[in-house]
């Protein structure tokens, strides 16, 4: 990722698992364990997915590749445009790393799904292959260690459609309460509070070796560190960031210093970073992933809170987390992860990276709206990747809503073209 200024996944049964914090801010109950010593097929249908089969391929098949009849694709759908495109412009997506994809892979490359560690994992895998989905988030808590992770990456690899661009991995491994992977071959993370109380290139040491894990298991992608800045007054009554211990302190130049190190650490270890949640939930008194109607009345524009944020794109941040809250000084008509208003400050801010959102499958601050249309909505205000990580029987559903309105709207199917190059762009160093 470059910064301009204009303005600024054979599976191992899989042993332990515990409880969820779902998507990135909050916990939720998740369905009973499913350890087998095989891929897990699927007992139905995966709700909301009307236009899949009923059954798909073993995930061990090859793809067909795309402009065949299996692609996906329809007959005669439009492309990126022409295989020439001009050069891009400072900042601006380069259209020609989509240039003469199918539609179908170019929403396919803005979505990423959540391949739940206790199964079942072949709903997953059907979207991986029919909707061409090139993203799977690791979804719950195991204590299984890193080869029955490392099996279900390699599986979810070999049923992915990636003749155009690798699977993205993620997965939150910030540490404390959120720490996703846990058992042999994984560190135990302490909370981002206690490593601020690190020296930053001790703690950038540290987190290179925890990269060096996720990478070992597969993971490319690390949905932390967290930015959010937290008053120290109001911590005990922040539920997402300060109740759980995941802000690095409480000033800014302390979330800086220690969540810049913790970046650097994982992608010195070739593990990529998303910094989150812009522009900030250290000043909320809900959770959006279990509350409707969290609203920020005190963040603006020139916030703290999203001046560290600009500290985190400037030190190399490739990934950018958008908050689900409504922040009334920058836009009071819309949660920021559907403001135009809101994801246009990160571009304000220099960012011509990927901006993802939060959990957008099962967040109850979303909830009002149908799925299909989060992910529109998400799209048309600047958001790069879509994240169905809790529920991601909603990802069918977001797809087929991103194709219509892709097909209805030139202007919307341009926008679709950018964030594909976007995330095309950023998974050229996996």
């Amino acid at each position: 990722m470059s910064r301009f200024r204009p303005l600024g996944l054979v599976i191992a049964a899989v042993l332990t698992v515990g409880a969820l914090a779902a998507g990135c801010t909050g916990q939720t109950a998740e369905p009973d364990p499913t350890a087998l010593p095989g891929p897990v097929q699927s007992s139905g249908q995966p709700e909301t997915q009307p236009s899949s089969p009923s059954s798909s391929p073993s995930p061990t098949v090859s793809p067909a590749g795309p402009g065949n009849p299996s692609d996906g694709g329809s007959p005669g759908e439009p492309t990126a445009g022409p295989t020439d495109a001009p050069t891009p412009a400072p900042g601006a997506p380069d259209l020609s790393l989509v240039a003469g994809w199918s539609l179908t892979d170019k929403v396919g490359q803005i979505v990423m799904v959540g391949l739940p560690l206790k199964g079942p994992f072949q709903p997953t895998f059907d979207m991986l292959q029919q909707q061409r989905i090139g993203g799977v988030f690791l979804h719950g808590r195991t204590k299984a260690g890193r080869q029955p992770v490392k099996n279900l990456v390699d599986a979810a690899i070999a049923a992915g459609a990636q003749e155009r661009a690798p699977l993205y991995v993620a997965t939150d491994q910030e540490g404390g309460e959120v720490q996703v992977l846990r058992g042999q071959g994984f560190s135990d993370i302490p909370s981002a509070l206690d490593q601020a109380k690190l020296s930053a290139p001790d703690l950038r040491a540290r987190s290179r070796t925890w990269g060096a894990e996720l990478a070992a298991a597969g993971v490319n992608l690390n949905l932390a560190p967290v930015l959010d800045l937290v008053p120290a007054k109001t911590a005990a009554s922040n539920p997402p960031i300060g109740v759980f211990a995941r802000n690095y302190g409480y000033t800014a130049q302390s979330v800086i210093t220690h969540g810049n190190a913790f970046a650097q650490g994982q992608r010195d270890a070739g593990v990529q970073t998303s910094i989150k949640h812009f522009p900030g939930l250290g000043r909320v008194t809900a959770n959006t992933d279990t509350t409707a109607g969290v609203t920020d009345k005190v963040t603006g524009p020139d916030a703290a809170s999203v001046a560290v944020f600009d500290a985190g794109i400037e030190a190399g941040s490739g990934l950018v987390m958008m908050s689900s809250a409504i922040y009334t000084r920058i836009d009071p008509d819309a949660p920021a992860v559907f403001s135009p208003k809101a994801v246009g400050l990160v571009r304000e801010l220099g960012f011509d990276g990927v901006i993802i959102s939060d959990d957008l499958s099962a967040a109850v601050q979303v909830q009002s709206v149908p799925a299909g249309e989060r992910a529109v909505r998400a799209v048309d205000a600047g958001v790069d990747l879509v994240l169905a990580s809790a529920k991601p029987s909603v990802a069918p559903a977001m797809v087929d809503a991103l194709v219509e309105a892709a097909r209805a709207d030139p202007a919307f199917a341009a926008k679709v073209d950018a964030a594909a190059a976007r995330v095309v762009a950023a998974k050229a160093s996996l």
